[in-house]
Formats: structure tokens, C-alpha cells, sequence
């Protein structure tokens, strides 16, 4: 019987098999391990003019993957790229367009300023840290006390927009303390702020109405029983 006709041990089959996390480290994986294979051949070329021409068939493969972008300028910059990172760097051919570095792929982009300046009451939201930083900057009066106020009350009802127990003022008081910088004290203010029934029912009332923009109204013929419709009668009597 012929050698490669015989069956073969169910247990060396299994232990000889190969597995993806034994193999090598696919740096792009969308290509596939083929291409992989083909561009470590390419590197490992000696003659340059034999080199380059890999490369080239290289790239019309990877072009051939995508063949709606394959003859955009952007696009075949981007392949040659790609091609020098999946050769690690390693491979000395001519390119049409310049040679990335490892260094440059490495660069961490700087970190992006979000415009959060108190993280620990986020409820209040930005535009109350802006009032109170606009109120700090008054001068001392009526108006500045009237602006306080307007800024405690709203706080009480963003508070009570995530929280539904009932709050008291001088948690506010606090936290308008503290958001300040120390500028702004009404710990010791005889002031009571709005009432957290009114607020409560203002909150809900906003939200309803939220709730109803879009939403088609049906009408309710309470005369018309049975959900059927009325159908006009001539009247023979009347001349």
C-alpha cells in the first residue's frame, strides 16, 4: 500500500497541528497572512532590481483588494506605507512617495482639552460654572444678589433633575461654596431658595413637554361610540 494512502494516527494529526497563536504576528491582519508571507519573501530578496519588482507586485496585490481605490494617488501612498510596516521596516526598495519611520508611526497624539473644569458635580453642567465665575466678577449690590439666587435655584433644580428626594438648601449653599472658590457664602444667609414641590413640577411639566413634540394627536369623538364613523342621513321631511 502505497505510503500517503494510509491512514494516518488520529493523535500525531492533532498534535501536529498548527495554530495562530504559534504562528507570527500578523501587523496588519486585514491582509491576511499570505501577503504577510510574501512581503518577508520580498525582504529577504538580495538583488535590488528583483527586489523592486516584488514590491511593485506587492502593491497591485493590495491594490487588487480594493478596486474602486486602487488608482487614487492618496490611496497608493497609503499602500506603500503599508507595505514598509508590514515589512517592519525592513525593506530597501525605491518608493515613489517618502519612506516612513518608525519613530514617526510611534508619536502619541497630544491629549485633547475637554472643556470639564469641576468633575466632581457634573450635574450642575458647564453653563452654572460660568455664571458663577461671571458673578464673582460683579461688583457687590442688588444685582450681583439677584444673580445668585437665579444661579442657587437652578442648581436646585439640576440637582433634583437626577436626584428625586428632596434636597435641602444648605447642601446647595455648599456646593455654590465650593464652585466659587470661597467668593460666593450663603451659609449663613437667611434666603430660602424655591420650593422643591414647584421645582419638581417644573421639571416634570418641561419633560412632558419634550415628550409630546412629534408625537401625533388623536382625537376623541366622545359622541361617536363604538369607534365608528358617523355617516350623514338625509332628512326626507324637510322641503
Amino acid at each position: 500500500m502505497v505510503e500517503k494512502y494510509k491512514k494516518e494516527v488520529a493523535n500525531d494529526v492533532v498534535f501536529n497541528l498548527e495554530y495562530n497563536s504559534e504562528r507570527q504576528r500578523l501587523i496588519i491582519p486585514e491582509y491576511g497572512r499570505h501577503l504577510q508571507k510574501l512581503i518577508d519573501q520580498a525582504t529577504a530578496i538580495e538583488d535590488d532590481e528583483t527586489r523592486n519588482k516584488a514590491a511593485k507586485y506587492i502593491i497591485q496585490v493590495m491594490g487588487s483588494l480594493n478596486p474602486h481605490l486602487r488608482d487614487v494617488p492618496d490611496f497608493q501612498h497609503k499602500l506603500w506605507d503599508q507595505l514598509f510596516i508590514m515589512s517592519d521596516f525592513k525593506l530597501n526598495v525605491e518608493s515613489p512617495y517618502p519612506i516612513p519611520s518608525r519613530e514617526v508611526l510611534e508619536l502619541k497624539p497630544d491629549v485633547l482639552q475637554y472643556p470639564q473644569n469641576f468633575p466632581k458635580y457634573r450635574f450642575y453642567g458647564n453653563n452654572i460654572k460660568y455664571m458663577i465665575d461671571v458673578a464673582n466678577k460683579w461688583e457687590d449690590g442688588e444685582m450681583k444678589n439677584a444673580l445668585v439666587m437665579v444661579i442657587a435655584n437652578h442648581m436646585k433644580k439640576s440637582f433634583l433633575s437626577w436626584n428625586k428626594d428632596t434636597v435641602k438648601d444648605d447642601v446647595i449653599f455648599e456646593h455654590l461654596y465650593e464652585l466659587s472658590g470661597g467668593k460666593i457664602n450663603l451659609l449663613h444667609s437667611t434666603e430660602e431658595l424655591l420650593n422643591t414641590t414647584d421645582l419638581m413640577r417644573t421639571n416634570k411639566r418641561m419633560s412632558n413637554k419634550t415628550a409630546s413634540v412629534g408625537q401625533p394627536k388623536i382625537q376623541n369623538n366622545k359622541n361617536n361610540k363604538g369607534g365608528q364613523k358617523k355617516t350623514f342621513q338625509k332628512n326626507n321631511n324637510q322641503k
